[in-house]
């Protein structure tokens, strides 16, 4: 099992998706924030497991390569867009650039996205609203895989949330997380990598909680299939499954994608995106003054019992980019043997485009 550098990772996946079908541009878009997830320790986001869903939803046609990103509404503040399934993280790249441009012009950006394929990391985008010194928030719903709190049975979708907020002299804060107790990703991501779960993730097929992640799915287990015969656990227990239930919403019924069992394809996301300008409410500098002082106040507090540091969202993935910058991914080994099976199927010899 190897251990690739980003971009022997980014070389590997760029062509594979060229040869399933995407142009040099959607390639290297989509690869980009699959490599960058896996750089910041979210493999669940990465190149495994996404890379071979994605090149499977070329195939069957759920995934269309040169898709028309089409403003189906527009207003000064707001736009609704469809993306014609195309990428996901195409179409929501775009998307989220319109949404800072509206936000650079009116104070706000709201844009919801429908007939969206799977938008990657949510993270990645709020922080596109950083690097202009914006606050970002996206929300996402897809097909169902969650329980509702006090149920067994998978209604909602895990419905994850991100929000970058801009700060000064200290790294910004990037909240990121699922409404669920893990991503599915997680899930599979433990299954390809031969480890449990902990207790309280997710219930079998008959309701009864497992530390096993085979025993979300139905067989074949992933990657020959994402079908699941159990369900994933809210975060939280009931105010997570509220939590989760507004993003259903704001995901799915404002955008018009659907919700629950109305989204019938595992690579489908209803999008929400919300892009605020600083200046608008308090000056950005006072507002930056104010993050640094609050993160600071947070860090400098006291610490509980076995706690060396008290961190601030997104801290961990920014220090994990670091280190995998320099030591770089590791490839499980059921992960790697997909991935060589997918470049053979295409002509590609996978040893010979990582050297």
């Amino acid at each position: 099992m190897p251990t690739l550098t980003s971009l022997q990772l980014t070389d590997l996946s760029v062509a594979l998706l060229k040869a399933a079908g995407a142009s040099d541009q959607e390639a290297s878009v989509v690869t980009k924030l699959l490599v960058k997830a896996n750089l910041a320790g979210v493999d669940s986001h990465g190149v495994l497991p996404n890379l071979i869903s994605y090149i499977n939803g070329l195939r069957n046609g759920v995934i269309k390569p040169g898709a028309k990103f089409e403003i189906f509404k527009d207003t000064p503040s707001t736009a609704l867009i469809n993306g014609n399934w195309g990428f996901g993280q195409v179409i929501c790249s775009r998307a989220m650039e319109l949404a800072i441009e509206k936000a650079r012009q009116t104070g706000v950006g709201v844009i919801g996205i429908f007939n969206c394929n799977h938008i990657g990391r949510l993270a990645d985008y709020a922080q596109m609203a950083l690097e202009n010194d914006m606050i970002g928030f996206i929300a996402a719903n897809s097909d169902p895989s969650v329980a509702p709190y006090g149920g067994r049975k998978a209604i909602l979708s895990t419905n994850p949330v991100s929000y970058g907020i801009p700060a000064g002299q200290e790294r910004p804060i990037v909240v990121d997380f699922a409404t669920s107790m893990a991503a599915e990703g997680k899930i599979r991501a433990a299954l390809y990598k031969g480890q449990q779960l902990p207790l309280g993730w997710i219930v079998d097929s008959q309701g009864r909680p497992s530390t096993n992640p085979a025993d979300l799915y139905a067989p074949p287990l992933p990657p020959e299939q994402i079908k699941l015969a159990g369900a994933l656990l809210p975060a939280g227990g009931h105010k997570g499954y509220g939590l989760g239930l507004v993003v259903e919403v704001l995901g799915g019924a404002l955008t018009g994608t659907g919700c629950s069992e109305e989204v019938t394809s595992g690579l489908t996301n209803g999008v929400l995106i919300l892009v605020l300008k600083i200046e608008q409410f308090v000056p950005l500098e006072r507002f930056k003054e104010t993050v640094d002082k609050l993160i600071r106040t947070i860090k400098g507090s006291p610490r509980a019992e076995s706690f060396s540091e008290i961190l601030i969202p997104g801290e961990p993935e920014f220090r994990e980019e670091e280190r995998r910058s320099k030591s770089g991914i590791w490839i499980p080994e059921t992960a790697w043997a997909n991935l060589v099976e997918a470049c053979r199927q295409y002509g590609l010899d996978a040893e010979n485009l990582i050297r």
